[in-house]
């Protein structure tokens, strides 16, 4: 026997109230006393009712489903910014329709066109590519209020969130210095990214200010597998054997660096002034990094906070369709581990 699906009316007759009354509970609107809610809410449950979110969408002219579009949902920073979007929305009735673009900007557009068949709300959508934003002209066509959320600045007049690159570059920089280090590396990216191009610049400008050359043969390109990482590192140890540091683009790359220097036959850790060992710092820190040996020291924004205010900042266009597009940026802090 399958059980029959409840509607308003069964939740207004369990009540003993009207379905105006019912409608009135469950959109929070109304005079309503707070023994007839109560009424109302323990139909609800003994029912299993489930609010109808479509229709009530029609009737209010507001859509309670939000857009978020990443460019890949494995990507341990991206799924943190989710997490905390997740929180703030849900908090205020939305929910999230996810979707992943790749760098492509068909599939980007693919998945615009499907959020907007299903009446969305608002979209908050990190950049196709770390060097630049998809086109928007279907988002601003149908008026829609929308987010960035990306690891670089960008210079749209669009609402942005996104992390200090630079800062966090000039403080674990500035540490390794105070520690003793002078021949310090920077490993991983591409030189297309924009968030790299930013750390890169506040390494530069910290070996500048402490006196140190900068050395383009100690600044490597790689993707983000930790296997290139590796093999990056250790080939760059075996040709430098000086370096006593080395900053890592990725929480990967720092991870990879790890077996680069072991198989370079040195050491992770603390102590520059034998030689053997090699500090490392990454950005970006993961839940991972204290269970690696030595445990790993990160640079990191709070990555779950910049979901939290990009889903602050869509609320609020939302509520004022007269709201001034704000840009964000979220300063790192230093947390010390054993690899530095």
């Amino acid at each position: 026997m399958i059980n029959k699906k409840a509607n308003i009316k069964d939740v207004a007759e369990r009540a003993g109230v009207s379905v105006t009354t019912v409608s009135m509970v469950l959109s929070e609107k109304g005079r309503i006393s707070s023994d007839t809610i109560d009424k109302v809410n323990q139909a609800v449950q003994d029912l299993g009712y489930i609010k109808n979110r479509t229709a009530s969408n029609l009737r209010s002219q507001k859509s309670t489903l939000i857009g978020l579009i990443l460019r890949d949902i494995s990507d341990p920073y991206y799924a943190e910014v989710a997490a905390g979007i997740s929180e703030v929305l849900e908090e205020k009735g939305y929910m999230l329709f996810l979707a992943q673009s790749g760098t492509s900007q068909e599939k980007f557009d693919q998945c615009l066109a499907t959020m907007i068949a299903q009446d969305i709300g608002g979209i908050i959508f990190c950049p196709i590519r770390d060097s630049e934003l998809p086109n928007l002209d279907k988002v601003k066509n149908v008026g829609l209020p929308i987010v960035c959320v990306a690891r670089a600045k960008i210079n749209q007049p669009i609402d942005f969130v996104g992390p200090d690159n630079m800062q966090a570059a000039k403080i674990a920089t500035e540490y390794l210095i105070k520690q003793g280090h002078r021949q310090i590396a920077y490993v991983g990216g591409q030189s297309d990214s924009l968030s790299r191009a930013e750390r890169l610049g506040g390494y530069c400008s910290t070996l500048m200010q402490f006196g140190l050359p900068f050395k383009s043969e100690w600044v490597v390109e790689c993707d983000k597998s930790q296997t290139a990482s590796a093999e990056a590192v250790s080939q760059l140890i075996n040709k430098n054997p000086k370096i006593t540091a080395i900053l890592c683009h990725y929480s990967s790359t720092a991870f990879g660096a790890v077996y680069g220097v072991n198989r370079a036959n040195r050491s992770v850790g603390k102590d520059n002034y034998i030689g053997q060992q090699v500090a490392i710092i990454g950005f970006d820190d993961v839940p991972e990094a204290e269970l690696i040996q030595p445990s790993l020291t990160f640079v990191s924004s709070p990555i779950r906070d910049i979901g939290r205010q990009a889903g602050h900042r869509l609320i609020n266009q939302i509520n004022d369709k007269g709201s001034v597009p704000q840009s964000l940026i979220l300063s790192p802090e230093l947390i010390a581990r054993n690899s530095a």
